[in-house]
């Protein structure tokens, strides 16, 4: 087999029209249950370990041409939430179709918008805990900014060894929300690595959609954002920073607190992640009152009320990232079921995924441990212990940009979570120079958003009528601004 990997990674650099598979015995995904008919390009799934860490990938080969196309490696936020969600709710190979009795898995058809139509793309579950990562020590499940970016870069370099046949594709890296904070650090990892002479991983840029990046500008981008949307008055936007300044998330005063309490009652009952979509209450729970109880911490993090209204197919909306002016500060991060267990967050139901993962015969599928291994799925877990160690993001953008890589901050324009007002601001506030105005792009002969250009290869986009998860809601649009940045084209 070694010797064969040897061979296969020469023809690959000397001939890139022969793709030679070199992939670890007993990798290859051959069926998935609720899947009947062929898979359009080739699959592989299994774990790496790093350290004691157990770390799952699941692989999807590009359908378009592997050998040239990229590798990109995507990452779900959270922090502890699985990669898995952008494989199955976003911009996976399938579309999941809810099984008809409670217990039934679910249904899977080809995703015609999937990305792995023009890249190579790893889907991976980390840090260790999260997903289908797991390991035998319980003190694997401590970890941070820092320790996840440098786990997760010798995920990496022992991928590509696994992988060789993929060592000269133009790699980059990809992610939303908590996201924010896992790609820029691990992409400094792998600058680092590049100085220091040690370059196996072809490194190009990253991309980032909705992401978390720095306190300052995510805590005063709902605000404006709010305003934007004729969500709250004039008055009630005025009044916020005459009572609490321009810092409004970081003013503890009584006065300040009214203010956002008035914010808070506006936007109650609203899906945080996209103000456009209805939001889905668990049975029982939806009751507007509630929303009004007394509590030590803003009323973003209570239950938001309003009527029972499920979703059709994809009704969970868990755990993306750090809701509304709640801001990631350094020091330790509350999980979002942690959250849970005291406030109500809005629009949660990932039984789609849930019911998937924790069946047997999918695990056996996909080379995953078993339920009593590795424990239950879940889209967000509660076991690890997750500090913020990295501060803020923008002195990593400025360096990374500064080394010539490519950015693209891309934003969902009705995401209340992570609003698109704190992206534009933090880009622009790199003091590069316009390269090219705010202009519309645009998709099947449509305006799909706005983006502006900078200098040392920066872009920030937007998507038109989009939440959090931009995929989720515009595939379509998704798939066209991925492909043409990815191969370099004008968006």
């Amino acid at each position: 087999m070694a010797n064969n990997c040897v061979w296969g990674m020469l023809f690959c650099v000397l001939l890139l029209s022969v793709f030679t598979e070199c992939a670890p015995e007993g990798s290859l995904v051959t069926h998935l249950p609720g899947f009947n008919g062929s898979f359009p390009s080739k699959h592989y799934s299994g774990y790496v370990e790093v350290d004691g860490k157990n770390l799952f990938y699941y692989l999807v080969v590009s359908e378009r041409s592997p050998p040239q196309d990229p590798v990109v490696l995507w990452l779900n936020g959270g922090p502890g939430c699985s990669s898995f969600d952008g494989f199955i709710y976003e911009h996976g190979p399938f579309n999941f179709e809810v099984g008809k009795s409670e217990k039934a898995l679910p249904k899977l058809h080809l995703n015609g918008y999937s990305w792995s139509k023009v890249s190579n793309i790893i889907y991976l579950e980390s840090p260790c805990g999260v997903g289908l990562s797991y390991s035998s020590d319980t003190g694997k499940y401590v970890t941070g900014d820092l320790d996840t970016a440098s786990t997760t870069h010798a995920f990496l370099l022992k991928w590509f060894k696994l992988f060789p046949e993929f060592i000269n594709n133009p790699f980059y890296i990809a992610g939303e929300s908590y996201a924010g904070i896992y790609v820029p650090t691990l992409a400094a990892e792998l600058a680092k690595g590049t100085k220091r002479g040690v370059k196996p991983i072809n490194f190009k840029g990253y991309m980032v959609g909705n992401g978390v990046t720095d306190e300052k500008f995510d805590g005063t981008a709902l605000v404006p954002f709010a305003h934007g949307m004729a969500l709250i008055s004039d008055d009630i936007f005025n009044e916020v920073y005459n009572s609490c300044g321009v810092l409004y998330y970081n003013n503890n005063s009584e006065t300040c607190y009214a203010s956002l309490e008035k914010v808070s009652q506006a936007i109650a009952g609203l899906n945080i992640y996209d103000i456009l979509e209805p939001c889905y209450h668990y049975p029982g729970s939806a009751k507007k009152e509630d929303a009004n109880e007394s509590t030590s911490l803003p009323l973003s993090f209570q239950m938001l009320g309003g009527t029972e209204r499920p979703l059709a197919v994809r009704k969970r909306m868990f755990g993306r990232a750090w809701p509304l002016w709640a801001t990631v500060k350094d020091g330790p991060v509350p999980l979002w079921p942690q959250l849970a267990e005291k406030y109500h967050v809005a629009c949660i139901n990932d039984d789609v995924a849930t019911t998937w993962l924790n069946n047997a015969e999918v695990r056996e599928a996909i080379h995953a441990a078993p339920v009593n291994v590795s424990g239950p799925w879940e889209l967000c877990t509660r076991k690890i212990s997750y500090n913020h160690d990295a501060g803020s993001m923008i002195p990593y953008h400025k360096n990374l940009t500064s080394l010539n890589y490519r950015v693209l901050i891309y934003s969902g324009d009705h995401d209340m979570c992570v609003p698109y007002t704190g992206s534009e601001a933090w880009t622009r506030s790199l003091g590069y120079k316009t390269s090219s105005a705010w202009r519309s792009w645009w998709s099947n002969n449509q305006v799909a958003g706005y983006l502006q250009e900078y200098d040392n290869k920066l872009t920030f986009l937007t998507i038109k009528g989009a939440g959090h998860t931009v995929p989720e809601y515009k595939p379509s649009e998704a798939l066209d601004f991925y492909t043409r940045w990815l191969d370099r084209k004008p968006i």
